[in-house]
């Protein structure tokens, strides 16, 4: 790709945000296809009870809001955590183009682990799919949240 530029520091500030305030640190940036973000957004499932609450759910709502439209053709999602079936889904339902990752998540991923949502014959569309940006920090971020509600004893790799 000529000319890329990752995005993953804009989510990663939005799972910073989330930890900050209680939630799963998990972020999440739509970007146009010109480059500019068009909407952020952390987890906020606890804050709002509301079980689709997710970082990608709350990006693409505020993004397909800002555009007026209920698809986000060539635009690009990056979100810290391997979405889960839930958001992959809608990743697909809003045609994101490209899709980029940080951790992966063997226990409710359901992009490249378990579900493998794009993988499906029922799915309408599928993103391009780049796991490993930022998967350093996101794990970090991750680990020391859940260490935290466990009583400060360190999580398991």
């Amino acid at each position: 790709m000529t000319g890329f530029r990752s995005h993953m520091d804009a989510a990663l500030a939005e799972a910073r945000a989330a930890g900050a305030r209680g939630e799963v640190p998990v972020g999440a940036v739509v970007v146009s296809p010109e480059g500019r973000v068009v909407a952020a957004a952390g987890n906020r499932t606890r804050e709002m009870a509301d079980p689709t609450a997710h970082a990608e759910i709350l990006a693409l709502r505020a993004a397909c809001a800002a555009l007026g439209s209920e698809r986000l053709p060539g635009h690009d999602l990056y979100v810290t955590l391997e979405p889960c079936p839930m958001c992959a889904a809608a990743i697909g339902f809003a045609r994101i183009a490209r899709l980029y990752y940080g951790a992966a998540d063997p226990k409710s991923g359901g992009v490249a682990q378990g579900a493998r949502v794009f993988a499906h014959p029922q799915c309408h569309h599928a993103p391009e799919v780049y796991d490993g940006i930022g998967a350093r920090e996101s794990e970090r971020l991750l680990r020391e949240f859940f260490a935290g509600r466990r009583g400060g004893g360190a999580a398991p790799s």
